[in-house]
């Protein structure tokens, strides 16, 4: 999975040509080390249609502003440009796949 920053945000999210979920994260989160695994493993499986990248919310406070993100992990997926789903906290690989589910399939 790639990482993205404040500066490449919108070319490698907001003008990408398919769906990218953005897994905003942050060194310190127990539950945003517990999900990574997952979601490399869902990267690895349906890359072809759903990008997965990450952002560590220390290192890039205006994109995490920007979309208001009070609570890590938090999964937003953009889809020409726009937030078309939010899911909030670390959930199982299968819970995962049944929200990404539209994207996915």
């Amino acid at each position: 999975m790639k990482a993205v920053t404040d500066a490449d945000f919108e070319t490698a999210v907001l003008k990408s040509d398919k769906p990218v979920l953005v897994d905003f994260w942050a060194e310190w989160c127990g539950p945003c080390r517990m999900i990574a695994p997952v979601l490399e493993e869902i990267s690895k499986e349906h890359g072809d249609k759903l990008e997965i990248v990450k952002l560590n919310t220390d290192e890039n406070v205006g994109t995490a502003g920007k979309y208001g993100i009070m609570q890590i992990p938090n999964l937003l997926v953009f889809k020409d440009g726009e937030v078309v789903k939010q899911i909030l906290g670390a959930k199982p690989k299968a819970a995962l796949l049944r929200d990404l589910q539209e994207f996915i399939a």
